[in-house]
């Protein structure tokens, strides 16, 4: 019994440090969000490029993203946050807009 008592708790291990080394290592950036928050950056009628974009895993089902924007427009980052407040999956969203003279799409 101890032999397979040990086996069970070492598959269970493995498979628990599968899934958090992803999540700590931003593997999960495959993630269908990922493409979710692109798209609705693209769709916004302020013109705006990703610089920089996080987003990992802190619940079943819930993300946290960090967002750095360039924009020619000077736009608050909350103008952003509203527009990705569709997605409930984004529980905690961070946005830096940094202004650019142009834009490249």
């Amino acid at each position: 019994m101890g032999i397979a008592g040990a086996g069970l708790v070492a598959v269970w291990a493995y498979g628990l440090l599968r899934d958090t080394g992803r999540i700590l290592l931003d593997a999960d950036m495959n993630a269908p969000i990922v493409a979710e928050i692109r798209e609705v950056i693209a769709s916004c009628p302020i013109q705006a490029e990703i610089s920089d974009l996080h987003v990992w895993q802190v619940g079943k089902g819930k993300y946290a993203c960090i967002l750095s924007l360039f924009t020619a427009e000077g736009v608050s980052p909350d103008h952003f946050k509203e527009e990705l407040s569709i997605h409930e999956e984004l529980v905690h969203i961070t946005i830096e807009v940094n202004g650019r003279s142009t834009v490249i799409k």
